[in-house]
């Protein structure tokens, strides 16, 4: 099977508003217009638009206009904050087909999956607008007559965020969301990937009155913005979601001016399948959490660990799943997987399959002749811990499988990783469940499910796979300090 991308049309004449298609950065409520950069449509490796490159200079301003505006915006009411964010929700919803059609055509999901990330992204904005009304202090009794202790919440400071190009929407909004809320200013660089989406969201987030200098938009290279971003004594946190290895360097950065830092960085998730695991659950489980997003997810399932006994059914019936997936631009109605984001995604896919071919693996899905921007999903049996994608996270559709026969192996191989991101079980013995998902070492666990990620719950992993969580209550907590306020002199 060979795709055949289809023609895809320019961008702003199939929006219902054009408006929101910027190819600019946003600096204290202005647009900056440059073509320095293009940006590709990885369906068809076209350019799609240009981007401005911001410079060290624009990006201090872009910090610059963050803090004065800072004094204006945590001054509000949180009623007030709150107000403005159902605002910026309720323009996400209305304009839901056009965020998912820009969404599309930079990233490459399929246009349903792009709409399901608009909503998602969206809840994080009205989540964290409820919450905004719930930042309470409280009041601790003083050991000490004549004192009062008050425990105050305030906002942060000025906030920087550095988001990946797997989710341009939802990254963007589970990090903005709480600290708008919290009463921080925002300075974002989205990835130059796909910096569309994030701009889309600034338009919005402009109609939904929220102030100049609140919220910028920093587009371009990474390097001179990041590296500005961390070195300034302004900024006061960095929310950053991508690779380790690009988080620990940029926490080696903020050292010097001890930022506050919420780092959500690589995984190497298992799913493991239990003998007794409901076969149906377990292959609907591995489908949701290997495939979504083509497998360009942190939280995907990158090693799939199945006990002797349901092996064979297993594979048989992923295999059968995972043949039936149409791959294609993500404008196509029928596509269920889309484009790779780029060459060199589809590289380190190939040469992880390469790899694991090389050594003893082989195929239980047919192979497709694919067109250049695609990744043939597949499913591999026979994967042993010595093959490169036991130990890297391949970050495409491809599902290795792990033969195991007991528990205790099961959870020294899902252990064995210094990432700690997600894990999946799927079993029907609840005393196991209890007893194997307290010794999963993970921020995340799904129990008979391939989803673990809502804006109702904690986000976020241990060991190297990060720092903090997004989402719930505590993903505005770590855009909070407290202040102990100690009142004396009340017993005159």
């Amino acid at each position: 099977m060979t795709v055949h991308d289809t023609m895809i049309p320019d961008l702003r004449s199939i929006l219902a508003d054009s408006d929101l298609f910027r190819e600019a950065a946003l600096i204290n409520g202005g647009w900056i217009v440059r073509a320095d950069m293009p940006v590709t449509n990885p369906a068809t490796g076209g350019v799609m638009g240009h981007m401005p490159d911001c410079t060290a200079d624009e990006t201090t301003a872009a910090i610059a206009a963050a803090e004065e505006a800072m004094k204006g915006w945590r001054a509000r009411t949180h009623a007030d904050r709150a107000d403005m964010l159902m605002r910026w929700y309720q323009l996400m919803l209305d304009h839901a087909d056009d965020l998912a059609q820009i969404l599309t055509a930079e990233q490459g999901k399929p246009l349903a999956e792009a709409k399901g990330e608009v909503m998602y992204g969206a809840s994080f904005v009205r989540w964290f607008a409820e919450e905004a009304r719930r930042i309470n202090g409280h009041i601790i009794p003083s050991p000490v007559a004549g004192k009062k202790i008050f425990a105050m919440k305030e906002p942060v400071g000025v906030c920087a965020i550095i988001t990946p190009w797997n989710f341009p929407i939802a990254m963007i909004t589970r990090k903005v969301a709480p600290g708008l809320a919290a009463g921080c200013t925002m300075v974002v660089k989205p990835s130059d990937f796909t910096p569309y989406s994030a701009l889309a969201l600034a338009v919005l987030a402009e109609r939904a009155g929220i102030p100049a200098g609140v919220l910028n938009i920093l587009t371009g290279r990474p390097e001179v913005i990041g590296a500005t971003l961390t070195a300034s004594s302004v900024v006061r946190k960095l929310s950053f979601t991508g690779s380790t290895r690009v988080g620990a360097l940029l926490a080696e950065q903020c050292a010097p001016t001890l930022k506050k830092m919420s780092l959500e960085l690589g995984g190497n998730a298992p799913l493991i399948v239990f003998d007794d695991a409901d076969l149906h659950v377990a292959v609907e489980g591995a489908m949701l959490s290997k495939f979504r997003n083509g497998g360009q997810t942190c939280v995907c399932a990158n090693r799939i660990l199945v006990q002797s006994g349901i092996h064979d059914a297993f594979v048989r019936a992923l295999a059968a799943r995972v043949d039936a997936l149409n791959v294609g631009p993500g404008t196509a109605e029928d596509t269920m997987i889309g484009p790779m984001i780029n060459d060199a995604a589809i590289a380190k896919i190939n040469a992880h399959v390469d790899d694991a071919l090389s050594k003893g693996a082989s195929r239980a899905t047919t192979a497709r002749d694919l067109g250049a921007q695609y990744a043939d999903p597949v499913v591999l049996i026979g994967a042993t811990p010595d093959m490169r994608l036991a130990t890297e996270e391949t970050f495409g559709p491809v599902a290795p499988i792990f033969k195991f026969e007991t528990e205790a192996e099961a959870l020294e191989l899902a252990n064995g990783t210094p990432f700690g991101l997600a894990a999946y079980f799927f079993t029907t013995d609840m005393a196991r469940a209890f007893r194997f998902g307290e010794g999963l070492e993970a921020g995340l666990v799904g129990l008979n499910t391939g989803a673990v990620s809502h804006a109702e719950a904690p986000f976020g992993g241990v060991k190297t796979s990060g720092l903090g969580r997004e989402g719930a209550q505590e993903g505005i907590d770590e855009y909070l300090e407290t202040k102990a306020f100690h009142f004396g002199g009340l017993d005159a």
